[in-house]
């Protein structure tokens, strides 16, 4: 039986080095735009079979390993033949990797793999398929699941005919002149607005040569103002009590030594310890010398922060030593909010402002000093920020750069810049006593059990508490530290504590032991603040639930419980610096957001759960990956020195010091375990050349399977060209600082008068869930949720509470709207302002004319709505197959999915739509899908990704190939010609952003109709099959001995035609499969050279077997008549083709 077939392809990469080739080099066969290319199907050879005996055949279950050849598969005795298959392998640069179908390979498949591991091979067993590989080989594979999305496509000729009248007068309308399309070269017609006017940044403006002497003047008066302002508060009794304060810090005793630094190099790196006063000191030296110097009011520093809380808090403290009001000489800017004026010298801000100030004046014209601090942190816009800052130093030898970290790995960053002079600052903390795992539990008596540890998340997040049973296999997060505690020696501990501490389950966070410790430290121990690190929203908020109910923890009297998130306002986040009441104890529950750059001033105790909550990206899978990890050392040094800033204190580390002394020395880059997308775009944006080439140059370069990823997404959303540049949606996706996504989403809704609807989804999904789901009212959580949610969309169901919130708010009841619908008012708040920014955002851009009622015209329009959700979550796209008694999801990179048990179309038994939608998948246990909307084949086919034509009429591709559809020839045409005019009406709209969109409602109302009229009346289908003919020598034809169910003579029928022409090749007989249909039918697949090929419906068995015959005869000889000599002639060549294998 023909069971091998080595894969092949003319320019593999080397088999040694194991890597892609770069993205920029050229290929010989380019996918077109309009295809996806897989993570698997860009490292890996991909087969065809030789064109000398199926010239034309490509179907992937055509992929075949070559151990099929020979008749029956290799037995794994016979290792040493396998030996000589895989040594094959690696010594044919032309081959890349060998498939097997055979039951005794995927039998026997562990050894196999050992085998291939140990000569160097990579494998993988799929459904019905063994890959043994020379690249890492992805988790699911589309080309080799015969159950992958075929669509048949069912839509009803008085809707088409319907659709097609509305065509014809659009194209009526055209022909006659109504528009000349614009060419496709970018141009910006409409406005001069800058895209970043509120992140322009003390630039000065260029005086003319007229008004010079008289703009000095203003300065040097501006600067004599300055200075005598701050001196006066320097001699003042409050200026003279800030700075005796100032002195006792250890960066004030390296104050000159650091200003004659900053004055002779142009960078210098700083490393201070903890509570060296280096945040807030040495952009305030740098401010009082220039002042001093009389250059005040020409000076210009940025000093940026990785977080908002960390900007904000950072210049109120720099104001307050400073004497002045928040906004004076001293600013912030971070996103939605700032506070800075026209004297403000001395700006703080996040990082992500600097970059898009840097998207509008790549040279930073007007910038005297750039501070970038906590650089150790390494997130992905501070390496993106040093890339850039590096190539600007030679053209700006002005400017000065100063980098600080918190940690002495500054050699790293010194080297970076070559060689840039470094300075360390010692520094100051008061004494903090570090309490491990072994010490707690010696110290309180308290006792771990396998059950003590499972925290509570409530029944909306069972599989968490699920994960933290002791039955499951070890997680990676304890497997990291499992050979550490194998070694560790707990010999001076009592027997109690090492019973407690072989019971410790390192998944578990220790709601418990977290609860004993809070109310052991009230109790027990001095006044002072507790900060507790936690890993994530879910950790914080299950958490404080559950101190809630606790007797002590939750009087008001006593305990003061605050939160502290990113995602939250910074109105609340604020709170956590506040003093509490006499008598009262302030609790804080954070994440790594209060690790560094901030300082609670009471705090005196500091739990630590030893996690964070982590993205990492696998590249392979192209899926992002959302689990706790261990935090590195450098971190938990962070977190116990917030016990010290102010006075003597204690941290107690819910880990033993074993696992302490396993953790990795610093933390992996941000840049190497997140997706780039949105990094890859800022790169074209600033004109920085090769996406790869400028990666490289980053101080740890991303996997450059990443790259490529982060590149053909780009490329799928019409983002970048095949030559990687940008795109006009490209160009203006790149000037919203916000995902492209979301950005494509917001420039469709302009464009189709649905904007205000779609404003509020991209802004719902920028921030956290709205939809709340308390532990104890989960029930009535979820019936407040369905009240919005009635036709299978999260985001639909967002639109319905937002707009209920508005009008809530007309009345004031906005709180109580908000407390009787279990919707997070913080949320709704955040919604609201981002949507004022984004429609702001798409005003200065020019997308939106002066009539913006135009810009809802059909915002009622649900299905409208619909399709500009598809139109911008694309590809993020997932088929729903109905089984009899629930359905299946399945995406193309991860195979079978599951839906986040918040979604509302999580909950339904049935979803009447084919397909979802889906923001982002994520991987915690499984792969899971957020925030989707279900959408018919007619949105997919109009607004996803472009359609390529398949191998017959009325056959239809999207995402290379993954997705099937056929139809009508006449169907298929007009799915086309929709397409291709939407394209170009948007390519049009986009280049001529004044252009009247009234002018095409034919073509509008046509895309209206169709997508609201299509019923979903196709079904999935499985191994259809595309008969594409065989280009053979011309020979006479002859005429047909048989029917395709009726014997000839002698008993002449296609199953014995069939059997003939394989048996003469060489190859075993074909094996065929019926089933009985629900109609009492009978349809048969005949499976022969690893395919299986499917008949058409017949009245008996017999007869369904013979039509099977049939279709595969006129597959394999291309419709020609099955006449003897033309049986013959393609034996033969099926003979040859295998002696040419062997």
């Amino acid at each position: 039986m023909l069971s091998s077939l080595l894969l092949f392809s003319p320019s593999p990469p080397p088999p040694k080095t194991l890597k892609p080739s770069p993205v920029s080099a050229p290929m010989k066969d380019p996918p077109p735009s309009s295809v996806y290319v897989p993570p698997h199907h860009r490292l890996r050879s991909v087969v065809t079979v030789p064109s000398a005996v199926f010239p034309s055949m490509s179907p992937p279950r055509l992929y075949r390993s070559d151990e099929d050849r020979d008749s029956g598969a290799f037995p794994c005795a016979n290792i040493d033949e396998w030996k000589r298959k895989f040594s094959t392998l690696l010594c044919d640069a032309q081959t890349q990797e060998v498939i097997s179908r055979e039951k005794k390979d995927r039998r026997d498949f562990d050894k196999l793999a050992a085998l291939a591991t140990r000569m160097g091979l990579y494998s993988r067993s799929y459904a019905k398929v063994v890959v043994f590989s020379k690249v890492p080989l992805p988790n699911y594979r589309f080309d080799l699941d015969d159950k992958r999305p075929q669509r048949e496509v069912n839509v009803h000729m008085g809707l088409v005919r319907s659709v097609e009248a509305y065509l014809r007068e659009y194209f009526n309308k055209k022909s006659n002149g109504m528009d000349r399309f614009p060419d496709n070269s970018f141009s910006r017609t409409s406005s001069t607005v800058s895209l970043a006017t509120d992140e322009g940044l003390l630039e000065q403006p260029e005086p003319l040569p007229a008004s010079k002497t008289m703009m000095d003047k203003v300065l040097w008066r501006r600067s004599s103002q300055l200075r005598d302002r701050q001196q006066s508060w320097q001699e003042s009794s409050e200026g003279r009590r800030i700075l005796k304060f100032r002195r006792s810090l250890p960066a004030f005793k390296d104050r000159d030594s650091i200003l004659a630094a900053i004055s002779q190099n142009q960078v210098i790196v700083i490393s201070g310890e903890t509570g060296c006063g280096k945040t807030t000191q040495i952009p305030q030296f740098i401010l009082e010398s220039e002042i001093e110097a009389n250059r005040g009011a020409v000076c210009s520093i940025i000093c940026t922060q990785p977080r908002r809380i960390s900007a904000m808090s950072v210049s109120e403290r720099v104001a307050y030593e400073r004497g002045e009001k928040l906004g004076e000489s001293v600013g912030y800017k971070v996103r939605l909010e700032g506070m800075k004026g026209r004297d403000t010298r001395l700006l703080f801000c996040t990082t992500g402002i600097l970059l898009r100030k840097l998207l509008v004046d790549r040279n930073l014209k007007g910038i005297s000093y750039v501070i970038v601090d906590e650089i150790h942190e390494r997130g992905m816009n501070e390496d993106f920020l040093l890339i850039i800052l590096r190539d600007l130093l030679p053209r700006r030898p002005e400017i000065k750069l100063i980098l600080m970290s918190a940690t002495l790995d500054a050699e790293l960053f010194s080297s970076y810049f070559g060689g840039a002079r470094v300075i360390h600052i010692p520094g100051f903390m008061y004494p903090v006593r570090s309490h491990y795992l072994e010490d707690v539990l010696e110290m309180t008596g308290y006792r771990l059990t396998p059950y003590n540890q499972i925290d509570d998340y409530g029944q909306e997040r069972m599989w968490k508490m699920s994960k933290q049973t002791p039955r499951r296999r070890k997680s990676q997060i304890a497997s990291v530290v499992e050979d550490a505690l194998r070694a560790a020696n707990f010999k001076e501990f009592r027997p109690e504590t090492r019973e407690s501490l072989s019971a410790w389950n390192p998944d578990c966070m220790g709601f418990n032991l977290i609860e004993f410790l809070l109310c052991h430290i009230c109790e027990n121990e001095r006044p002072g603040g507790i900060l507790v690190f936690m890993t994530g929203w879910d950790d914080i908020s299950s958490l404080k639930e559950k101190l809630q109910t606790h007797p002590i923890l939750s009087n008001p009297n006593l305990v003061l419980l605050l939160a502290c998130h990113g995602s939250m306002a910074s109105s609340e986040q604020s709170l956590i610096f506040e003093e509490p009441a006499s008598g009262v104890r302030k609790i804080v529950l954070a994440t790594n957001i209060a690790e560094t750059s901030i300082t609670i001033n009471d705090i005196a105790f500091v739990i630590d759960c030893g996690k964070a909550k982590e993205t990492s990206y696998d590249a392979l899978n192209n899926t992002p990956c959302l689990l706790p990890s261990w935090i590195s050392k450098v971190s938990a040094q962070q977190r116990r020195g917030r016990a010290g800033r102010v006075q003597s204190g204690e941290c107690y580390h819910l880990y033993p010091k074993c696992v302490y002394d396993a953790f990795a020395e610093y933390q992996l880059p941000e840049i190497l375990r997140t997706p780039l997308q949105s990094l890859c775009l800022q790169i074209k944006s600033l004109n920085l050349g090769s996406i790869s080439e400028f990666l490289s140059r980053a101080l740890q370069s991303p996997e450059l399977l990443a790259v490529q990823n982060a590149i053909e997404y780009l490329k799928i959303i019409g983002a970048l060209d095949e030559n990687e540049n940008l795109t006009t949606l490209g160009h203006y996706l790149s000037k919203l600082p916000m995902e492209p996504k979301l950005g494509k989403m917001l420039i469709l809704g302009a464009f189709l008068g649905c904007l205000d609807s779609v404003l509020t989804i991209a802004a719902g999904l920028s921030v956290r869930d709205p939809f709340l789901t308390p532990l104890d009212k989960k029930d009535l959580a979820e019936v407040a949720k369905s009240h919005f949610s009635r036709d299978y969309s999260d985001h639909l169901a967002l639109v319905r509470a937002y707009e209920g919130w508005k009008d809530a708010e007309k009345d004031f009841a906005g709180y109580d709207y908000c407390w009787k619908n279990f919707l997070s008012l913080q949320s709704m708040r955040a919604i609201d302002c981002l949507r004022k920014e984004f429609f702001s955002l798409l005003k200065d851009s020019g997308l939106l004319d002066g009539n913006t009622s135009t810009c809802n015209l059909w915002g009622k329009d649900e299905n409208l709505i619909r399709a500009v959700v598809c139109y911008g979550l694309y590809p993020g796209i997932c088929s729903v197959v109905h089984s009899e008694r629930s359905f299946s999801l399945k995406t193309m990179e991860d195979g079978q999915v599951l839906l986040y048990s918040n979604s509302v179309n999580a909950r339904e038994p049935k979803i009447p739509y084919p397909w979802l939608v889906f923001n982002e998948k994520i991987k915690v246990n499984s792969v899971f899908l957020r925030d989707s909307t279900a959408v018919p084949d007619s949105v997919l086919l109009l607004f996803g990704g472009c359609i390529s034509k398949g191998d017959s009429d009325g056959h239809l591709k999207m995402l290379g190939g993954y997705l099937e559809f056929f139809m009508k020839p006449a169907v298929a045409e007009i799915y086309l010609s929709l397409k291709k005019e939407l394209d170009e009406l948007i390519q049009s709209k986009l280049l001529n952003p004044r252009m009247d969109m009234q002018a095409h409602c034919d073509l509008v109302s046509a895309l209206r109709l169709l997508i609201c009229e299509d019923q979903c009346d196709g079904r999935f289908v499985f191994g259809h099959q595309v008969v594409r003919p065989l280009r053979t020598p011309v020979t006479p034809t002859q005429p047909s001995l048989v029917s395709r169910t009726e014997s000839g003579p002698g008993g002449d029928n296609s199953k014995s035609q069939l059997q003939t022409l394989l048996t003469r090749a060489g190859y075993t007989a074909p094996i065929y499969k019926t089933k009985q249909l629900k109609n009492n039918q009978f349809q048969a697949a005949v499976e022969f050279n690893g395919m299986q090929i499917m008949g058409q419906p017949c009245t008996n068995k017999k007869s369904a077997e013979k039509d099977a015959a049939a279709e595969a005869l006129q597959w394999l000889m291309g419709g020609a008549q099955q006449g003897q000599e033309h049986i013959d002639y393609v034996s033969t060549l099926l003979k040859k083709s295998k002696k040419d294998h062997n």
